[in-house]
C-alpha cells in the first residue's frame, strides 16, 4: 500500500478507482500484506515450531479465514458462531482451540461433537459441564485450564485480560485445585495450560513476567502439559510512533522456558496478522466550518469502525490523492451518527480538503468489521480483497431492504 504519482494504491489498484466502482465506505484488504504477515509471524518463532491459531474474533470474514488456513494456520474461537465459521473456512478441527469465559452447554456439546483440539476451560463449573457432556457421549475430551497470571500487560484497561481484577482465567490457588480435579475425572484429558494477558502489547517484559509465573506454577504442581497456550495480544503500530514488540527477545524467553518444559507452544495472534492489511475508504459528505476547527463529515461512522468510540483508539487518516496545499484549520474527522463519540481523529496541518474528496482510515483489518453494527439502521460496508491487479468481493454490501 503506497502512493504512486500522488494517488494511493492498494497493491496495483488505486483507491479512487475502487470508490468509483463500488461506492463508499469500503473495507479493502491486501492479500500480499496478509501473506507477508502470516509468514513473518511464523518465521519469528520457527526455532520451536508453535501451533499458530488465528484469533477469529479479530476478523470473521470466511474468505479471509480461508486464506489464512491455506497458509498453514489453525483457529482460536470464542463462540459457536466463530467455530462454525472456522469449520466452513476449512480449518482442521485438530488445529482449533475454543476459548472464552462463558461457553454454554450447547456450544460445548457442538465443540465436543466436532472433535476439536482443545477446549480451554475457565472455571470449575465449566469443567464439570464438559465432564457431564463427555460422559453422556462416552468420549474423551481434551481440555486446557486458563490461568490468570495477574500480569499487567501495560495496555488499555478495556483490553487487559491478565490481571486479577479481570474476568478471565482462574487464580493460582484455583488452578492447582482444578488440575487435581481434572486428573480424577474419567473422560477429561488435561492437556494444556492456557494464559492470555491482553491485547495491543508492544513491550516484551509483560510476556517474560507471564512466562516466569507459568514456569513456577508448573514446577509446583508437577503435571506434564502437552501444550502451553500463550495466547496472543501482539500489538501493531497505528501511528508510526508506537514502538514495535521485540519478537527476538520474546522468542528467546520462550526457548529458555522450553528447556525445562517439553511442551508444544500455541499462539493465538489476531491483530498482528490482520490489522495492517485493511483500509477503510470513505468519502467526505460535508465540511462544516467552525471558528476553532472544521468538522469533516464522512460517510463512514462508528457503526463501521467502533474502535475509536469504544477504546479511544487512533487510526491514521490519509488522503486518497495527495495535494500540495495544506489547510490552516484544524480538521476533526467525524461520522454522521447521532453520538458525540462518532469521531475518528483530530488533525492539524492536514492537506486542504473539499467535499466529495476521498480519505483513507488505516489499519482497520482487526476489530473493524468484526465490531461493526447496524446502529442507526446503517447497512454494513462491502469488503473486498485485492491481489495484485485482481479485485474480489469477499462480502457484499448490506442492503437497506434486508435490514428493514
Amino acid at each position: 500500500m503506497r502512493y504512486i504519482n500522488k494517488r494511493f494504491l492498494i497493491e496495483n489498484i488505486s483507491v479512487t478507482n475502487l470508490a468509483k466502482k463500488f461506492n463508499t465506505p469500503i473495507y479493502c484488504y491486501s492479500y500480499k500484506k496478509l501473506k507477508t504477515n502470516v509468514i513473518s509471524f511464523k518465521n519469528k518463532f520457527k526455532s520451536f515450531n508453535p501451533l499458530i491459531c488465528f484469533a477469529v474474533k479479530s476478523n470473521t470474514n470466511v474468505n479471509l479465514l480461508r486464506e489464512i488456513r491455506k497458509l498453514g494456520y489453525g483457529a482460536d474461537v470464542v463462540s459457536i458462531g466463530e467455530l462454525m465459521k472456522a469449520l466452513k473456512a476449512g480449518f482442521n478441527p485438530k488445529k482449533i482451540v475454543f476459548s472464552g469465559v462463558g461457553k454454554t452447554s450447547n456450544e460445548l456439546n457442538y465443540a465436543i461433537n466436532k472433535n476439536i483440539l482443545l477446549i480451554n476451560a475457565e472455571s470449575k463449573s465449566e469443567i464439570i459441564e464438559i465432564e457431564k457432556i463427555a460422559k453422556s457421549k462416552k468420549k474423551y475430551v481434551n481440555i486446557g485450564i486458563r490461568l490468570n497470571p495477574n500480569t499487567d500487560a501495560k495496555t488499555l484497561t478495556q483490553i487487559s485480560t491478565g490481571k486479577k481484577e479481570n474476568k478471565f482465567g482462574v487464580t493460582e490457588k484455583t488452578f492447582i485445585e482444578l488440575v487435581k480435579h481434572a486428573k480424577k475425572t474419567k473422560y477429561i484429558n488435561l492437556k494444556c495450560l492456557s494464559v492470555h494477558i491482553g491485547s495491543q502489547i508492544v513491550n516484551n517484559q509483560p510476556y517474560e513476567k507471564m512466562l516466569k509465573v507459568v514456569d513456577r506454577i508448573i514446577k509446583k504442581i508437577n503435571h506434564k502439559f502437552e501444550f502451553i497456550d500463550l495466547g496472543g495480544g501482539m500489538g501493531i503500530s497505528y501511528n508510526n510512533k508506537v514502538k514495535k514488540l521485540n519478537y527476538k527477545k520474546y522468542s528467546t524467553a520462550i526457548k529458555n522456558f522450553l528447556k525445562n518444559h517439553k511442551s508444544k507452544i500455541i499462539f493465538e495472534p489476531g491483530r498482528s496478522i490482520i490489522g495492517n492489511t485493511g483500509i477503510l475508504i470513505s468519502k467526505i459528505i460535508y465540511i462544516k466550518k467552525n471558528k476553532d476547527k472544521d468538522f469533516i463529515i464522512l460517510d463512514t461512522a462508528m457503526n463501521d469502525l467502533m474502535r475509536p468510540a469504544l477504546y479511544g483508539a487512533n487510526h491514521q487518516i490519509i488522503p486518497a490523492i495527495k495535494k500540495s496545499k495544506n489547510s490552516k484549520k484544524t480538521y476533526e474527522f467525524v461520522g454522521p451518527i447521532c453520538e458525540s463519540t462518532d469521531k475518528f481523529l483530530t488533525l492539524k496541518n492536514f492537506q486542504k480538503l473539499n467535499e466529495k474528496d476521498l480519505i483513507i482510515i488505516c489499519d482497520v483489518g482487526a476489530y473493524g468489521m468484526s465490531l461493526s453494527s447496524n446502529y442507526n439502521v446503517r447497512p454494513k460496508p462491502i469488503e473486498i480483497l485485492v491481489k495484485g491487479s485482481k479485485i474480489r468481493i469477499i462480502k457484499k454490501r448490506q442492503k437497506l431492504k434486508d435490514l428493514i
